[in-house]
């Protein structure tokens, strides 16, 4: 697992809901957990912090590091995407994104692609992109951040044929290779939590075990976000499987989070400040587990 990507599951899972920041060596000690080594931990940490998702913040022979508003901002469209259980209800508009940007700003029409597709934007065909969801502020947002107000052209509107919403569907997204993705995490993770419940409940499972598992869990499901475009229920067919994938997940998710927030609580108030009867959440309560 790579050790900038499992960062920011640490950021989005725990360090977010304990103020923000965490104690580098708090840091390094818990990604020890899963084979990260301490050079690998600050040379990813120092990355992130240029690429602007980390600020650093030094505190007498301590270095902190605290998700930046661009870092807050990418983590919590993440953690309502991944802890959504139900989808909403479609308005029948579809969002319309064209543009024609020019080969010498390639790196920004690159750059706005991969922002398209974390978003669950479809391409449709060559600079088109599509979806159903309201994504209106996302798509201004990126504009704004890209500055290429004079080469896009954004529609909100409804499809009048001659074919059905599907054929759209089935132009812009294989639904059926994201559908094999979720049948071949149901497989695997069934066993798992049906193991890792037993053991729990029978006292067998250690507050860092649960800690690696619950770490695991989130950083497998949140990779869904990069192919997963989250369409309303009225455009999925008949046998999809992403909603008995989000209930698994958080079944096995809610059977973890209590000793797995012990472990991460003793590691990180071993060199981090924090009253914990002022902790922003209750682990049983997850803020973000949205029904």
């Amino acid at each position: 697992m790579n050790t900038r990507s499992m960062i920011f599951t640490l950021y989005g899972d725990y360090i977010r809901h304990y103020g923000n920041r965490i104690w580098v060596g708090s840091l390094i000690r818990l990604l020890n957990e899963f084979g990260h080594n301490d050079q690998a931990v600050r040379a990813a940490i120092s990355r992130m912090n240029k690429q602007g998702w980390v600020q650093a913040e030094k505190k007498g022979n301590k270095s902190f590091y605290f998700l930046t508003e661009r870092g807050v901002k990418r983590i919590d469209e993440a953690a309502k995407r991944i802890f959504k259980l139900k989808t909403e209800q479609w308005d029948g508009k579809w969002r319309i994104l064209m543009y024609t940007i020019p080969e010498e700003i390639r790196n920004v029409r690159d750059e706005l692609r991969k922002e398209l597709v974390w978003s669950g934007f479809g391409s449709i065909s060559n600079s088109c992109w599509i979806s159903p969801n309201p994504l209106e502020k996302q798509v201004y947002d990126l504009i704004e951040k890209y500055s290429i107000e004079e080469y896009v052209d954004f529609f909100v509107a409804e499809y009048n044929g001659p074919n059905e919403n599907s054929r759209l569907i089935e132009k812009s997204w294989d639904l059926g290779e994201i559908n094999e993705r979720y049948q071949l995490f149901i497989q695997e993770y069934s066993q798992k939590y049906i193991i890792d419940r037993n053991k729990i409940q029978k006292g067998l499972m250690s507050d860092a075990e649960c800690f690696v598992e619950r770490t695991k869990l989130v950083h497998e499901y949140r990779k869904f976000l990069f192919v997963d475009p989250g369409l309303p229920d009225e455009l999925l067919p008949e046998k999809w499987l992403g909603s008995h994938a989000a209930s698994l997940f958080s079944e096995y998710y809610k059977e973890l989070a209590e000793p797995a927030s012990r472990f991460f609580e003793e590691v990180f108030q071993e060199g981090n400040e924090i009253s914990y009867k002022d902790k922003e959440y209750d682990v049983m309560d997850h803020p973000y587990i949205i029904d």
